[in-house]
């Protein structure tokens, strides 16, 4: 959107949510907090947007760090209003609109702030607030009106008269103004209230006092605009945030079999025709092809996985890539840094950690593969371990392809398994194998007539 900056209030400590970390950066489906007003901003298409920090000023900082993003610090939390004022110097020359956001939150949508910013221009209104009514205000500024509907002021709770305190429109905290005007205004806002603050809703009656246009725009959705203060309130959000995500995952043509034991963060991408089964968990940046099937009880962390894949229940997946039509599962635990090439099969009670496994290899049974690359076609045998860590240090393992391991076998890193080589059952090997070749390590099998040895020494016994 052009010629508009947009604000975002974000310097305060959050005393109620009792925690060491700032309100603001507490998470809601993956993101931080304040990552949903940035969203919203943007993708009302502002390119310019001012974060206004103070506690923790350096983490917030960290956490929203991107293009056409701008800080300014609130040493002293002073009031609303002096924290806009703290951004004037980034605003030197600047003649559109200022949206103002706060950045606890986190539920307001792009449409909302779309329909906001476009009713203020038409109005050309000096400023304007976004306002909802409650059944019961008690808290929140009250939006003052004359006989005639209009708005002429804006009071605090604590300020207000018992008249006033039966208003029902409350202000939401999110404004619109002409940039000339904001600035202006704020230079005239004192502290002659409750708390001794800048306010920034004074700027409403000022405007009114110089017969500026100033505005209120209802609307009905206290959800989307609700401020979140402790850990109820971040609570009730997450469950809506998470609902507007999966609402939107199967609106792009993705079966959510149980919306209501399925949980996706705001930054998975899942393409259509994929099926997600009960009790699953996709966390942070995950982004899954179409036409997979993700089974029950799984979870998936930061993994990038393709077309057709089928990971059965109970695994867990953490920054690992499945290329397409693998299979993982059941109860299968891949671990970052995993590759797992197409075609090939991971099955149950199988771990891989910073391993390449090949096309259409497999790995069906309870095995574990670290510092592992596998080449195509192998099949690594039940109960196969690469003993990688030596107690100080990690090797790696290489099996090339078509490798045939058999099962209950310990390869000692480093070591190669050469391409086409057969490794008997129960071996340990700690030495190369050559191309083409069986390896045996285990020790010969001896079996020893026990039952005739006993009768023997019964017999004995007998004859003494």
């Amino acid at each position: 959107m052009d010629r508009l900056v947009t604000i975002i209030l974000a310097a305060g400590k959050g005393t109620r949510m009792k925690s060491d970390l700032v309100k603001v950066l507490h998470p809601i489906a993956g993101l931080a907090m304040l990552a949903y007003p940035i969203r919203a901003a943007q993708q009302i298409g502002c390119r310019r947007i001012i974060v206004v920090t103070g506690h923790q000023r350096a983490h917030v900082e960290a956490a929203c760090s991107q293009e056409g993003i701008m800080f300014a610090c609130q040493e002293e939390q002073l009031g609303s209003g002096h924290a806009v004022a703290v951004t004037q110097d980034l605003m030197e020359g600047f003649e559109g609109d200022v949206l103002i956001l706060c950045g606890d939150v986190p539920l307001i949508t792009a449409e909302t702030l779309n329909r906001f910013v476009q009713s203020h221009r038409e109005a050309r209104a000096a400023v304007s607030v976004l306002s909802v009514s409650l059944d019961d205000p008690f808290g929140y500024g009250r939006i003052v009106r004359d006989a005639s509907g209009n708005v002429t002021a804006i009071v605090e709770q604590r300020d207000a008269t018992n008249s006033q305190q039966k208003i029902r429109e409350i202000n939401t905290g999110l404004y619109c103004c002409s940039a000339s005007f904001l600035y202006k205004a704020l230079s005239q806002v004192g502290t002659d209230n409750d708390q001794g603050e800048y306010y920034l809703p004074d700027i409403v009656k000022i405007g009114v006092g110089e017969g500026q246009k100033v505005q209120a725009i209802e609307t009905d959705d206290f959800e989307e605009v609700r401020g979140i203060n402790d850990r109820r309130g971040l609570a009730e959000a997450e469950k809506v945030m998470r609902r507007r995500i999966l609402d939107s995952h199967m609106s792009n043509g993705v079966t959510i079999i149980d919306p209501d034991s399925t949980y996706i963060d705001a930054a998975v991408h899942i393409k259509h025709d994929t099926v997600i089964y009960p009790n699953t968990l996709i966390r942070g940046g995950s982004t899954i092809g179409s036409g997979c099937i993700i089974d029950i009880n799984c979870s998936i962390t930061n993994a990038v996985i393709g077309n057709n894949v089928h990971i059965k229940p109970s695994c867990v997946i953490d920054a690992c890539s499945l290329e397409d039509n693998a299979a993982v599962g059941p109860m299968a635990h891949l671990r970052q840094q995993t590759v797992i090439a197409g075609g090939a099969i991971i099955g149950n009670f199988v771990e891989v950690k910073n391993s390449t496994v090949g096309k259409d290899s497999k790995a069906c049974h309870l095995s574990y593969l670290g510092d592992a690359t596998i080449g195509a076609e192998a099949n690594i045998g039940a109960g196969t371990i690469t003993c990688n860590y030596d107690g100080k240090k990690k090797h790696p393992t290489v099996i090339e392809d078509n490798v045939f391991v058999g099962s209950n076998t310990a390869l000692v890193a480093p070591v190669t398994i050469a391409q086409g080589a057969v490794v008997g059952a129960g071996s340990t090997i700690t030495e190369n194998v050559p191309e083409n070749s069986l390896a045996v390590a285990r020790s010969k099998q001896v079996a020893y007539d026990t039952v005739s040895k006993k009768e023997s020494e019964a017999d004995e016994q007998k004859d003494g």
